[in-house]
């Protein structure tokens, strides 16, 4: 599937990202429409860290980052305090279409470069 940006230029999907069209698709029985993307007023933002909240309608996410503060000597190991900065509401159609595609970008690039290690004391190699 081709989008075209907001300067009018056609920018093609990569493979995977067909894959993922196509499990959508089949999914809701939908016929593939052109989209056009507009990005004028797009942000990019970094998470470390996000936060999830359901209830019947709708999927919050917030995401933000963890910042360790160290207490004083006295009060005993420093604590992570998660600083959220930005909330996506999403309904449970479009957040299980996000998860379809969330899987197929983590499973190639575990292909290519390996398992990712969620255990991050796993990790760390130990010095020799």
């Amino acid at each position: 599937m081709t989008h075209e940006n907001n300067k009018g230029t056609l920018l093609e999907e990569a493979p995977a990202a067909k894959s993922v069209e196509k499990r959508a698709g089949n999914q809701t029985g939908q016929n593939r429409i052109p989209v056009c993307i507009d990005e004028r007023n797009l942000k990019t933002s970094y998470a470390n860290g996000f936060r999830t909240t359901a209830s019947a309608e709708e999927i919050l996410l917030d995401f933000g980052m963890n910042h360790v503060q160290p207490l004083p000597q006295a009060k005993g190991k420093p604590r992570v305090v998660f600083h959220a900065d930005n909330r996506i509401a999403m309904n449970y159609y479009s957040a299980k279409r996000l998860t379809i595609a969330l899987t197929e970008i983590i499973r190639r690039h575990e292909r290519e470069f390996g398992e990712l290690e969620l255990d991050a004391s796993k990790r760390r190699s130990s010095p020799q």
